[in-house]
């Protein structure tokens, strides 16, 4: 089974009860990218990417569609197989791994379908049929923050993460608190994500003002120089998001021991071939991680959802769907979406999710 067209898709993606409020930038609107694939043999497969503006990671929206223009005339032909096209892939782009995502995910959902087995059975075969996911807040005024958490706990989450930087830091260390008195005896875990917003100073500072409240530190600041600078003086769990370019990188962190678990964006990796790589090597070094990504629609939903279902019980942290945040869904018979704090894995074969493509419009290209 080879690939013989590739279509690419622009749609937007607004945010519900915008804007959402990051440390750098703040989101009305998502630019997603869908590209679908069909076979020799007529089966057709689904993938998407869908940077978080252009400021939250080195990815955007044109970037990710001018890649796969690049990329989709030396695929035609390639054989349906995730490793064989993640090859070709790297023959054809260097990097770029938010792109390449796309057809990654487009190729397993292909594969399963034709094979008739479920993504998640392909990546190894699920644990659960259902799981965890968890909140993230915006950046915002302490008593909202905290009011939000108390909402959200009792919705079911099993875990909650708030969103500071970008503003003095005794205002996030006065969120952190507020948060932790409306949760902390009710057993939901709790991460800081800074979203590189904070200095080591400011970071230090948090862990030092806060050693008695269990939360996880979230890329705290900029660079992998200023975690390694910090990492000795923490009282708290780090852990690596944006750093997290490629998996290079990541066996470098493991290797060195320089986090204690990872914020891992689909995408960003490279898709489910990579991401696969990165579960295995938690699993063999005991790290806790996220199986989610920045920001999409269904198709993003179903593939996260179904390696979250692989990945050991002990150590997945979740997995975070946009979906409270954006309206609709692409297949309004099989949506992907939380409840009770907890997302059901997709059934059927491939991702389990069947985009209606009147959403989408005309293509912006067909190779």
């Amino acid at each position: 089974m080879k690939i013989k067209e590739i279509h690419i898709y622009q749609h937007d993606l607004p945010v519900k009860n915008g804007p959402y409020t990051m440390a750098n930038s703040k989101v009305w609107a998502l630019d997603t990218t869908l590209v679908k694939i069909v076979t020799d043999t007529g089966v057709v497969g689904w993938g998407e990417t869908c940077p978080l503006g252009p400021t939250y990671a080195e990815a955007h929206a044109a970037g990710a569609r001018a890649a796969l223009f690049e990329m989709a005339p030396g695929l035609i032909g390639t054989d349906v197989l995730p490793l064989t096209v993640q090859r070709t892939m790297s023959t054809l782009l260097n990097g770029h791994n938010y792109a390449k995502a796309a057809i990654d995910i487009a190729v397993h959902d292909a594969l399963g379908k034709a094979i008739g087995l479920s993504v998640s059975t392909l990546l190894g075969g699920a644990v659960t049929d259902r799981v965890p996911s968890y909140y993230a807040t915006g950046v915002g005024a302490p008593d909202d923050i905290a009011r939000l958490a108390a909402t959200k706990q009792a919705e079911g989450y099993p875990r909650l993460q708030i969103k500071v930087g970008g503003r003095p830091v005794e205002i996030d260390i006065e969120t952190i608190r507020k948060v932790w008195e409306q949760i902390g005896h009710t057993g939901m875990r709790l991460a800081i994500d800074c979203n590189r917003g904070w200095t080591t100073r400011d970071a230090l500072r948090v862990s030092r003002e806060l050693p008695d409240i269990p939360f996880i530190m979230e890329q705290p600041c900029n660079t992998l120089d200023d975690l390694r600078k910090i990492r000795p003086l923490l009282q708290h769990a780090l852990y690596m998001d944006e750093n997290s370019v490629d998996l290079p990188t990541v066996i470098n962190a493991v290797g060195t021991e320089l986090v204690d678990g990872f914020g891992m964006k689909l995408t960003r990796i490279g898709g489910l071939q990579p991401m696969q790589t990165v579960r295995d090597i938690c699993e063999a070094r005991s790290l806790h991680h996220t199986c989610d990504d920045s920001w999409g629609g269904d198709i993003i939903a179903a593939a996260c959802t179904h390696l979250g279902a692989t990945a050991h019980p002990r150590l997945l942290e979740g997995v975070w769907l946009a979906q409270p945040y954006i309206d609709g869904h692409y297949d309004q018979k099989n949506p992907v979406k939380i409840e009770n704090g907890h997302i059901a894995v997709p059934t059927g074969p491939g991702l389990g999710v069947t985009p209606d493509e009147a959403l989408f419009g005309t293509s912006v290209a067909s190779f």
